[in-house]
């Protein structure tokens, strides 16, 4: 007898051969047959119509923090996804001295738009150690992590306040490098560092004042490991980006370790440049490199109030400064007065394409709730003002809650995303997961793959996009016994219906702590999610066992960690 039997489903075993028709035994917490099982099971499940696929891998999300109030990581498990990798973008919750807590939250409030209250409200601060970090999660662990670790931390742990202000010591480096170590014993995945972000104070964060050899230094404890180095380029330039992945190239090929990149878009404007860095890649890949550039799945969307600093406005400094730094009366005052109606408008002038076809997604007041649905242009039409105004009077009159949507702002031409997605040294991710929670919804990505570019469009075989966010991630990261349907791997399950499989229409609800809210998107077709060979997530019956797991470096000494009964 065994645990549970899946039967009758269309088996898509993560290797891109075609899917065929079997059923999925599991005993424990593993895959034991594949085929037909004449036994019984204590529980089985009906896949009839639907796929049986490897659980899903999101490589590229910021689930630090909620892990800390919600071990599901709600709602990514309930798309299919079993895996996640937090600790991006040189930023990680560990490890973490006490006194360097609130400016780690500066920092994620800025880059993540993650809310000071849910830090306050949500987290109970027990650890400082990556080892102590990890204990913390593993408690009600519904979902599989792969943790990173930031740069930024790591050098805010070593040099303090000096972390912001100059280059390392020798000395320094050296511990960097002991400080790594540990964290990578703990079960760290690799290592993240930034280029391009800013601190609440609108300056660099740590790892940004790193050189050359601080870099080197950490990616040579990497290879004693195997493990991965992340990092955000300047991607707002192609060759700064070229230059980047230059430099990850000469790393993963000096210490044999893997590395990847991100994001990298398609925007109507830099089509040619997307072409030129993919050039590199392909040259780079030639040489024996690993540098994989992430690429998302869906089009670029950003929600935004003026109650929030949104990075929408991050290009120009006077909008943005009043935004970040000024109190709810003062910017209802500054965008009250005509002068600086007048200066604001001026400065987001080449964005007068964007601004008439905004929609105004909510309000509170009844006066306006019957522009809400309509675009800028269309309500700016009916007051008499241009786009802006009408933005900046809605947003006056609604104590700056008037929530607007930027919809479909980029990467949105299929033909050059789906050729990127195929491409055989693109590594699907840059979701977000858990991040910008007001700007847009970071869940549903593949959903969204197989939606829109599998079913819909019929450019992608649903074998190879299953691949590419199971077997290929596992492999790229280095994650053993997952990302494959065989017998003896671990039994991380997706049990989906391909044609009705998709991602939900962005809903504002209020589930993060401090009376937060948040964007999200419900999961489309997907039936049951299985993490470790438990039923994590069924659409009868929500959300169940806690069987996730913290998946350890490649050290063959490394215990893995399980996630606490």
């Amino acid at each position: 007898m065994y645990d549970l039997i899946i039967r009758n489903g269309t088996v898509v075993d993560g290797s891109g051969l075609p899917g065929y028709q079997a059923d999925v035994a599991i005993t424990g917490n593993r895959i034991a047959k594949i085929g037909k099982i004449a036994e019984t099971a204590d529980r089985e499940i009906d896949a009839s119509g639907k796929v049986v696929s490897p659980g899903f891998i999101d490589p590229h999300t910021h689930f630090d923090a909620q892990l800390l109030w919600d071990g599901a990581a709600k709602p990514a498990l309930s798309h299919g996804v079993t895996t996640i990798v937090p600790g991006n973008c040189s930023l990680s919750l560990a490890p973490l001295k006490a006194d360097h807590r609130m400016r780690l939250v500066g920092m994620f409030n800025q880059i993540e738009e993650m809310p000071y209250k849910a830090f306050r409200e949500g987290v109970v601060w027990d650890w400082e150690t990556f080892s102590e970090y990890i204990t913390r999660i593993r408690k009600g662990l519904a979902i599989n992590v792969a943790p990173l670790v930031g740069h930024s931390v790591i050098r805010l742990w070593v040099m303090n306040d000096a972390a912001t202000e100059r280059t390392a010591t020798d000395a320094e480096i050296a511990e960097m490098q002991d400080v790594l170590r540990e964290c990578l014993d703990a079960g760290a995945a690799g290592l993240s560092t930034s280029y391009v972000d800013m601190d609440e104070t609108l300056q660099p964060v740590p790892s940004r004042y790193a050189d050359a050899r601080e870099v080197d230094a950490l990616a040579a404890v990497l290879s004693e490991y195997g493990r991965m180095l992340q990092i955000v380029p300047e991607f707002y330039d192609p060759d700064l980006t070229i230059a980047r992945l230059d430099q990850l190239a000469d790393l993963s090929i000096k210490y044999q370790i893997p590395t990847t990149f991100s994001p990298l878009f398609v925007n109507s404007d830099n089509v040619d440049a997307v072409d030129k860095v993919m050039k590199r890649v392909d040259e780079q890949f030639a040489r024996g490199a690993r540098v994989w550039p992430q690429v998302q799945t869906r089009p670029i969307d950003i929600s935004f109030s003026f109650a929030v600093p949104s990075l929408l406005f991050i290009r120009f400094p006077n909008w943005y400064r009043v935004m970040r730094f000024g109190t709810p009366e003062q910017i209802k005052a500054h965008f009250a007065d005509p002068e600086n109606r007048k200066a604001r408008a001026a400065e987001v002038a080449d964005l007068k394409d964007l601004w008439p076809r905004l929609v105004l997604r909510q309000v509170k007041t009844e006066a306006n709730q019957k522009y809400v649905g309509q675009t800028l242009a269309e309500i700016a039409k009916e007051r008499g003002v241009t786009p802006v105004e009408a933005m900046i009077d809605l947003s006056v009159e609604e104590d700056l809650d008037a929530h607007f949507l930027a919809a479909d702002m980029g990467h949105n031409n299929d033909d050059k995303v789906v050729s990127l997605l195929k491409h055989p040294r693109v590594h699907i991710g840059a979701s977000d997961g858990g991040a910008h929670i007001l700007s847009f919804s970071t869940y549903g990505d593949t959903g969204y793959l197989f939606g829109h570019f599998v079913r819909n469009l019929k450019t992608m075989r649903l074998e190879d996009a299953v691949k590419k966010v199971t077997s290929d991630t596992a492999s790229i990261w280095g994650i053993p016994e997952r990302g494959f349907l065989q017998p003896g791997y671990i039994a991380d399950v997706a049990v989906f219906d391909p044609e009705t499989v998709d991602r939900g229409v962005e809903k504002f609800v209020q589930d993060v702590p401090g009376d937060g809210s948040r964007y999200v998107r419900d999961s489309h077709g997907v039936d049951t999610v299985i993490v470790g060979g438990g039923i994590a997530w069924s659409v009868r019956d929500g959300y169940q066992d806690a069987r996730g797991v913290v998946l350890p470096g490649a050290r063959a000494d490394a215990p893995e960690l399980v996630a606490a009964e």
